[in-house]
């Protein structure tokens, strides 16, 4: 019903956007390139412009070339724009251009990468040196603090790969265990960063990598595929790190889901943001002149579920899109303006409204889940805990095959059950502020091998003991942060975690909330 509403509300929205009224505002927008991160921006920002019914746009995409664009940004100022949204390619090449804008009196939104001038009247992005350091924070943490990596940086000159750059090496300073192999260079497509990296590792044999960092996903995956392609076997066992995590198919989120990366980081794109500060300054109403948009780590922790919420909105829009269209097609039959105009602030306020509604719903929804997933992991006592049944697939594995049938028939008893996880709940409380903890030193403590060990955790409860473990560190730091007044810091050292930032964003993950809200409920 809600969904239902919601369309009935779009439609009247779109109609009155698909209006014929006169364009008032001409907006440029200058891209420095055209990749599936800009397509989706250019959608929103289209997307956007359909609440305005005063705006036209028009685009122009550089294709990576410093040349194009300062003479694309000239034509689109000669063409009479009255304002100018611009990616510059690199920090000083284009800023001339920029500057010529500025001082015929055309407002200059700057996004997403900076320039060496001043002459702009915002800007807006998200923070890339704070994303190139929680990378840098996870990476030290994944690796758990000892470990090689080789880094593949963005386009020469660009303000994001060097931003993304100064905040990894910043991040990994007080990392003495983590040794850089390399820091090459990259310029944002996948070719070249196969190429580079293919080439590197001819000349170094002999170099371990345990992981590769890449200034954004498709860097990564370029890596990824000249490892894949290397006859080292040193290399088979590398992660993969990038930045982008956007959604849709082949996005840094589902390769995140599916294990080709082992993180990414959304760099938000949010087109409809831009075009709405772009109309208050055309407006004369306030504004920011400077605007940082919000963004998150993705793990394999969190994929699934951002991505089946970024494939909603895209559904969502597709459909806005569709609406549209076939709304505009209408309404230039029948000329309806002036009948539908008096309902456009009204309508288009509500149906704000109602998508922030139905977005906490879902953000509710998940809290819940998450909530559920935390009492069924390690909460529940021993003798409540259901056993989950082996699919034939883990039946299959050479480790379980190591397995007697006889272990199977034991370990399903209920009394066998009860002492196993009363057991290994001992064992792992015991050890969770050990930062070093492994699954072998789990096993070794429950007189276990280590296949033996995961087989019956993972039969009895259907997690690994690895999410166990990370399940009781963070219920432990649950109860630390409601009875005492550490830090939280403090509390993340005691629980086993080498980073607090990490920390942090995994307690946020499990709980839906930072570890400093629980004191404040």
């Amino acid at each position: 019903m809600l969904q239902k509403v919601i369309y009935l509300f779009v439609l009247a929205a779109v109609f009155v956007s698909c209006s014929g009224g006169k364009t008032k505002y001409r907006i440029g927008v200058s891209q420095c390139s055209e990749d599936v991160w800009r397509d989706k921006q250019n959608a929103e920002l289209r997307m956007g412009a359909y609440f305005h019914d005063n705006v036209e746009l028009k685009f122009a995409a550089a294709y990576d070339s410093d040349e194009r664009q300062v003479q694309q940004i000239d034509s689109l100022v000669n063409d009479g724009i009255d304002l100018l949204i611009v990616a510059p390619n690199q920090v000083s090449t284009i800023s001339p251009a920029i500057d010529r804008a500025y001082d015929k009196g055309i407002p200059v939104i700057v996004f997403e990468r900076k320039t060496s001038s001043q002459k702009h009247t915002a800007f807006i992005s998200a923070d890339n040196y704070e994303m190139g350091h929680v990378m840098g924070d996870y990476i030290v943490s994944r690796l758990h603090g000892h470990g090689t990596v080789l880094e593949i940086r963005g386009l020469e000159g660009s303000s994001p790969a060097i931003e993304r750059h100064n905040g990894f090496t910043d991040a990994i300073k007080n990392a003495p265990g983590i040794k850089v192999v390399a820091s090459l260079q990259g310029d944002w497509t996948e070719p070249t960063a196969y190429e580079t990296t293919k080439q590197w590792l001819d000349n170094n044999k002999e170099v371990r990598v345990d992981l590769v960092f890449g200034a954004n996903d498709r860097t990564a995956m370029g890596a990824r595929r000249a490892v894949a392609n290397s006859s080292l076997s040193t290399l088979h066992s590398s992660l993969f790190c990038g930045i982008d995590g956007l959604p849709g198919e082949n996005g840094g989120i589902q390769l995140v889901r599916d294990s080709l990366l082992d993180a990414s980081y959304i760099y938000p794109t949010h087109g409809d943001q831009i075009i709405d500060l772009a109309v208050r300054i055309l407006e004369g109403k306030p504004f920011d002149k400077e605007t940082l948009m919000m963004s998150a780590l993705v793990t394999h922790d969190n994929a699934k579920v951002l991505l089946m919420q970024s494939e909603e909105l895209m559904k969502q829009a597709e459909r806005l899109d569709l609406l549209h269209d076939k709304a505009d097609k209408y309404l230039h039959e029948l000329d309806t303006q002036r009948v539908v105009n008096w309902l456009s602030v009204g309508i288009i306020v509500l149906l704000a409204i109602v998508f922030i509604l139905f977005y906490l719903y879902h953000l509710r929804k998940i809290a819940i889940q998450r909530e559920r997933v935390v009492n069924t992991l390690w909460n529940l006592r021993p003798e409540d805990v259901p056993i989950v049944q082996e699919s034939s697939e883990t039946q299959n594995t050479p480790e379980v095959a190591e397995e007697t049938e006889d272990n199977v028939a034991e370990e399903s008893e209920p009394a066998a059950v009860s002492v196993f996880i009363t057991r290994f709940k001992e064992v792992v409380e015991a050890r969770l502020a050990d930062s070093d903890i492994s699954v072998e030193d789990l096993a070794s403590d429950m007189n276990l091998s280590r296949v033996q060990l995961y087989r019956k955790v993972k039969t009895v409860t259907g997690s690994s003991p690895v999410e166990l473990l990370r399940t009781a560190r963070l219920n432990r730091a649950y109860q630390i942060l409601l009875t005492t007044d550490k830090s939280v810091s403090e509390v993340a050292y005691a629980v086993g975690f080498t980073a607090p930032s990490y920390f942090t964003k995994c307690f946020k993950e499990e709980y839906g909330m930072v570890p400093g809200d629980v004191r404040k409920n």
